[in-house]
């Protein structure tokens, strides 16, 4: 008989039993569909990691902050960094290229005229611009005579300029933020969002001496950010600014910091532990679901068999042979699952495509997940057809026509 043949009568079969072949398809396409959104934001989590972790943590960056640290929960109560603090460590200690200290103030209301929004309120330096590699995409950066003299302006990201000066040019116009007016003197690069899924673009970047003085009233700092010259010193460089500070905030032997220090090399451990959960665990959690595919095409396939025990037996009597009964339950699971893989990858990647828009990221169906989905689908319907095709092929006809 030939595998034209048998393809049609598959290809019949399959169209005859409707709510059969609908079931097994819809358990391969939600293990398909699943696996693709999983891979698809998983690659473009890990792009957008990436850049994030390369343009904060270079290989040569320390970053030093106050209590619990700003990347874990923010400083505790009691927790204090100065501006002297860092300061000394920059002065003791070699081979510390230059610095930028930071003072954050989150859901900071901002005002231009009728309109106001709420944003991330930045005090950088005058060196924010080499130490966290972004700089102004017009406009222009306020300098060291600027921070001198706490002066007034201010640099504002993209999402601040759409919501507060829509269909205006915001360079040298005024934003209140509280109740401080700063003038505009810059637009930020685009980021994008963050690791957490915040919007950099958010922004409003000041003199880190006008957001303590003028705004918040404190005479701490929530952070600095060391750049080292030799990036192989980093981790001597990080023993001795523990030292200092422990030195400056009087803490004994057996006392526990009061501040936090993070390395790029920390930084490179936390990524890896994140993309181990990316494309290690979740994967193989929604692979679970692929299985129970499995076990339903397998479990409907079979009770098929049972149904059409007088078709096998009519087509064993007038000359089909074991291989081709075989081949026919093959070929139908295996079209099955791969129509429904075929279905889950769309719904996948447009599903893929919505969350990553609303996350911020770049998502892009990839030749590999799409080639996994289609190779997993072909792979649930043969492995399901193994059992039902070698019971159909065993059956003798002469038992199938009783």
């Amino acid at each position: 008989m030939s595998t034209w043949r048998i393809t049609r009568s598959s290809a019949r079969s399959l169209t005859r039993y409707k709510l059969r072949t609908s079931f097994m398809m819809l358990g391969t396409l939600v293990g398909v569909a699943a696996l693709t959104f999983v891979v698809t934001v998983g690659m473009a989590a890990k792009a957008k990691l990436t850049a994030t972790v390369h343009q904060l943590f270079g290989s040569s960056s320390v970053v030093v902050s106050a209590g619990g640290g700003f990347f874990m929960g923010g400083p505790r109560d009691a927790a204090r960094l100065t501006l002297d603090d860092v300061a000394t460590v920059v002065r003791d200690i070699p081979g510390i290229e230059t610095w930028d200290p930071m003072q954050v103030a989150p859901e900071t209301p901002a005002r231009h005229g009728a309109r106001n929004t709420s944003v991330r309120l930045l005090g950088l330096s005058e060196r924010s611009e080499r130490v966290w590699n972004r700089g102004a995409e017009r406009g222009s950066y306020f300098d060291a005579a600027d921070v001198a003299r706490s002066a007034r302006v201010a640099l504002i990201g993209e999402t601040v300029a759409r919501t507060l000066f829509p269909g205006e040019d915001p360079l040298g116009q005024d934003v209140l933020v509280r109740s401080v007016p700063f003038r505009v003197v810059g637009i930020l690069e685009r980021f994008g969002t963050d690791i957490h899924g915040m919007d950099r673009d958010n922004e409003i970047v000041v003199p880190i001496t006008a957001a303590m003085r003028r705004v918040l009233n404190v005479d701490s700092i929530r952070a600095a950010k060391l750049l080292v010259a030799d990036p192989t010193e980093v981790e001597t460089v990080t023993h001795e600014v523990v030292r200092v500070l422990r030195e400056r905030h009087r803490l004994s032997q057996g006392q526990p910091d009061d501040f936090t220090v993070i390395t790029s090399v920390a930084v490179r451990q936390m990524v890896g532990r994140i993309e181990r959960v990316l494309f290690l665990y979740l994967p193989l959690v929604t692979a679970a679901s692929l299985l129970a595919a499995l076990a339903v095409a397998a479990s409907l396939m079979l009770a098929a068999v049972s149904e059409r025990t007088a078709e096998i037996g009519l087509r064993r009597a007038v000359g089909a042979r074991p291989t081709d009964i075989r081949l026919q339950f093959l070929i139908e699971t295996a079209a099955t699952t791969l129509v429904g893989g075929v279905v889950g990858l769309a719904v996948g990647g447009v599903v893929a495509g919505m969350t990553a828009r609303h996350l911020g990221l770049s998502s892009t169906l990839t030749l590999g997940a799409v080639s996994l989905g289609i190779f997993l689908s072909v792979a649930t319907g043969l492995l399901a057809g193994i059992a039902p095709a070698r019971r159909a092929a065993l059956l003798a006809p002469a038992e199938a026509l009783r």
